[in-house]
Order: structure tokens, then C-alpha cells, then sequence
């Protein structure tokens, strides 16, 4: 949220135009808040939920492992100080000149979620340690991550065994239980399925180590979650209940949960509208939208709270718009978004809890508008 740091940050310093302002100290308190509720898990930082260099040598500096989508982004963790064991390059979509890519970096461990992907880890890093991603259903979740990525249990034993076949080291498997999950208990069914997976594969032979319990870990924004001490002592049970003493080892792999509410987007009121006489609602248009960093709007999923300096004068519903000239680019429409009525064109209006998921999903100058810019203090 807005520290008083980043309140006098943007005071003295007044940036033109839309911008994120990140406080490190509220990463490293985060960082901190899941080592203690977690100790005997790895963190891994998920770095697509923001890459800025500074956040990624705060964490590194603090002993954090890296979740890397890329090639790109393992050369930013590199970059930032980690070492290639401390790197997972988490993403089940790789062209095999990337997986061959990494391997010569020295990444040893990969996902999978299919025997064609198996392959070509197996043709570009031999030898390679890989887990298979297996699918969850994402209740509980604001944003959840739909059958894109993940196989059921059951392929997943075929996938781990056809890696051992091809020289590889199956290691383990991982699941994602959804972005922003407010389920604390979420964790438990994909838990279970792991054990499942782990139980089937010694049958063969065949013994896991690793259980990526992935991220989902939330942030605030208009309505307050559990800690990241509630999660922890829920995931624990879990992995207690279905593995008894046998714990595996396990990683978690926070982004918005570590970086979502250390930052806040400075935007400003281009325009306060009606579309006819009758208009119930207010249209008012920021100089940022869905193009410039603010995508998880996408269906109204992600609520940010909007502050302004006029939100003691009386509130009414109103839409909220981006500046661009793309009929997709309005913000809150559904339900209608709560401003002062006196809020007027020139208006500051800070966006709270910005501090995931948005320089990265900013366009590249469409309309012409330049990609958000980014200050980390």
C-alpha cells in the first residue's frame, strides 16, 4: 500500500505521467514473513510478478531461489546474484534451444507436464532433474489459471516414469492452486494428489523428493486476506496429513504475495464523463488502463483500491476507464467503482497493491503511450 515513503517519494520527486513506485522494505518484510511461516520450504520468487532489478538483488541478497519463465528472466536472476542451483526454470512451454540454453547456464531443474516436453529436456540438458506439473481446479482463486498448464495425476506418473526412461532425474511433482487464492485450505486436495503421484511412482521404482507447491499467495487489495502465518500452518497440516513423517522436500514460489503490496501506481484524471442526461454513472478516465500495466482487470477480476486526496467529499458509482483507444481498455464497469463526485480532471489518483503484474504486463507504446515506468526505493 502507500508507505509513507512512497507518499514522500512521489511529494519531492512529482514524475510525470503514470508510474509504479516499489518500497523494498515491504519485500523484504514479505520475504521474511513467508520464511518464518514456512522454514522448511525453499522460496523460489516467481520473477514474472515483477522483475525490476532491485527487487531481484533484495531477495537474492536474502537467500532467495528463483522461479524463472525464460530464458530472459534467468539471465535477470543470474544478473542479480543467484546462482544457476538456486534457479528453476518453472514454465511447461519451452522451445528446446531455451531448455539447451539454460542447461549451458547451468539450470539443472525443469517443469513438465507432458512426454513431448520430457524429450526435449532430455535431447537439450541430459541429465537434468525435472518435476511434472499436474493439474488443480483453482477454486478459491481471483485469478485462476485455467487447464493451460498441468496433466492429471495419472499422466503425470507416465510423464515421471518416461523421464527416468530417457536418463533424466524425475524429481518431484508441482501445482499451482490458482493466483490470488483466499483459500487457505486450497493446498490440501493438490497435496494429496502429489502423494499419489509419489506413492504410484515408488511402486516402479521410481523415488520423488520434491513437492513444488507453487504460489497463489495473495495481497490485499479492497478486502483483507489471511496471513502468510495462516497459510503456512494450513499447508503444513496438509503435507502432514497425507505424508505423515515422510516430509518431501518442498518449494513455494510467491510473486504477487511478495511483491503485490509493496507498490503503488500514480495515475491522473484525463476526463470525467457522461454518456447521456440520464446517465446514472460517471465515466472517468485514467491515463492508464488494461495496456499499461493493469490487465488483471481482465472480467473485473482484480479490484485495486483507487485513492484519492478528495475520498472524505460524498462517494458515488462510476465507471473506470483506461486512456487508449481500445473498446476493451475500461477498467470497472460490472460493478461500478465508488469516487468522490468532486473528483475532477487533473486529479491524482493512487493505485494500491500494484506492485505484481503490472510493469510486466504494460504494452510497448500502444496509442503511443510509453510502457509504465518503474522507480524502486
Amino acid at each position: 500500500m502507500a508507505t509513507q515513503r512512497i507518499l514522500d517519494f512521489l511529494a519531492t520527486r512529482r514524475p510525470d505521467g503514470p508510474c509504479l513506485v516499489v518500497d523494498l522494505d515491504i519485500v523484504a518484510d514479505n520475504f521474511n514473513a513467508f520464511r518464518k511461516a514456512l522454514p522448511d520450504s525453499s522460496i523460489f520468487y516467481a520473477v514474472k510478478a515483477n522483475p525490476a532489478p532491485e527487487v531481484l538483488k533484495l531477495l537474492a541478497s536474502l537467500g532467495s531461489n528463483f522461479d524463472c519463465a525464460s530464458v530472459a528472466e534467468i539471465e535477470m536472476a543470474l544478473e542479480a546474484g543467484a546462482t544457476p542451483a538456486r534457479i528453476s526454470f518453472g514454465n511447461t512451454i519451452k522451445k528446446e534451444r531455451d531448455v539447451a540454453r539454460a542447461h549451458a547456464l547451468g539450470v539443472s531443474l525443469f517443469a513438465v507436464d507432458c512426454v513431448e516436453e520430457v524429450e526435449k529436456v532430455a535431447r537439450a540438458a541430459p541429465g537434468a532433474r525435472v518435476f511434472c506439473r499436474v493439474l488443480t481446479n483453482g477454486e478459491g482463486a481471483e485469478w485462476p489459471l485455467s487447464r493451460k498448464f498441468g496433466c492429471v495425476p495419472a499422466m503425470a506418473i507416465d510423464v515421471l516414469t518416461h523421464a527416468r526412461s530417457l536418463g533424466l532425474v524425475a524429481t518431484g511433482v508441482s501445482f499451482h492452486v490458482g493466483s490470488q487464492q483466499t483459500d487457505t485450505e486450497a493446498w490440501d486436495a493438490a497435496i494429496a494428489d502429489a502423494k499419489f503421484v509419489f506413492d504410484a511412482l515408488a511402486e516402479k521404482g521410481i523415488v520423488l523428493t520434491l513437492v513444488n507447491m507453487g504460489g497463489g499467495f495473495p495481497t490485499r487489495y479492497l478486502k483483507d486476506v489471511p496471513s502468510a502465518q495462516a497459510y503456512g500452518r494450513s499447508i503444513f497440516a496438509a503435507l502432514r496429513r497425507h505424508f505423515g513423517n515422510a516430509l518431501p522436500e518442498t518449494i513455494i514460489e510467491p510473486g504477487r504475495g511478495m511483491v503485490g503490496d509493496a507498490g503503488v501506481i500514480k495515475a491522473e484524471v484525463v476526463l470525467v464523463s457522461k454518456k447521456s442526461d440520464t446517465d446514472e454513472n460517471r465515466w472517468v478516465y485514467l491515463d492508464i488502463g488494461k495496456f499499461g500495466g493493469l490487465a488483471e482487470t481482465m472480467d473485473e477480476a482484480i479490484r485495486y483500491p483507487l485513492v484519492t486526496k478528495r475520498d472524505h467529499d460524498e462517494m458515488a458509482p462510476c465507471v473506470v476507464a483506461g486512456p487508449t483507444c481500445d473498446s476493451a481498455d475500461v477498467l470497472y464497469e460490472k460493478t461500478p467503482y465508488p469516487l468522490p463526485l468532486s473528483l475532477t480532471v487533473g486529479d491524482e489518483v493512487l493505485i494500491e497493491g500494484t506492485g505484481a503484474y503490472t510493469t510486466t504486463y504494460s504494452a510497448v507504446a500502444f496509442n503511443g503511450f510509453e510502457p509504465l515506468r518503474s522507480y524502486v526505493i
